[in-house]
């Protein structure tokens, strides 16, 4: 479980960090864009208020609150699930990256009332549109991560120890 706690606090921290340093401190919200290694990263100002990609992005107060609630409910099972179950490492880490980093786009939605997101690659003349955080790179790793390794959730049976004659 100490896996899982410290990626967990280092996924939410660097998330939150880079936010910080490039939105604020590199002022990406005031100019909107900045090329570091065109095309295949830029910094593109976004603001997402639905999931992934802005899909359900009306942008209404409630479907806020709605994306905030089903975001806890979901790092609630997560965890839960991960204390209940024998957990190889790895599953442990991804379910800590997984949770990290949602956790650290809840927190946007609470101050902002949106998703803040600023990366953008594109590549091969396919201009790509869409922005996303360091975040969504920790849920999407995270949730792959858990399919590929976790295990049954039983620990190993113990075999009785065989007494010195």
């Amino acid at each position: 479980m100490r896996s899982f706690i410290l990626f967990t606090v280092v996924a939410f921290l660097i998330d939150q960090i880079s936010k910080y340093v490039v939105i604020h401190a590199m002022e990406l919200a005031r100019i909107r864009s900045i090329d570091v290694l065109p095309p295949l990263l830029n910094f593109r100002y976004g603001e997402n208020r639905g999931i992934n990609f802005g899909l359900f992005g009306g942008g209404s107060e409630a479907s806020r609150w709605i994306l905030i609630a089903l975001a806890l409910l979901i790092c609630t099972a997560v965890t839960i699930w991960l204390m209940r179950s024998a957990q190889p490492r790895l599953a442990q880490i991804s379910g800590g990256l997984l949770v990290g980093g949602a956790m650290a786009n809840v927190l946007d939605r609470l101050i902002y009332g949106y998703v803040l997101d600023f990366l953008n690659m594109s590549c091969c003349t396919i201009k790509n549109p869409f922005v996303f955080n360091v975040a969504d790179i920790f849920i999407f790793a995270g949730a792959l991560g858990l399919i590929l390794f976790s295990g049954d959730g039983k620990t190993a049976p113990r075999r009785p120890r065989k007494k010195p004659k």
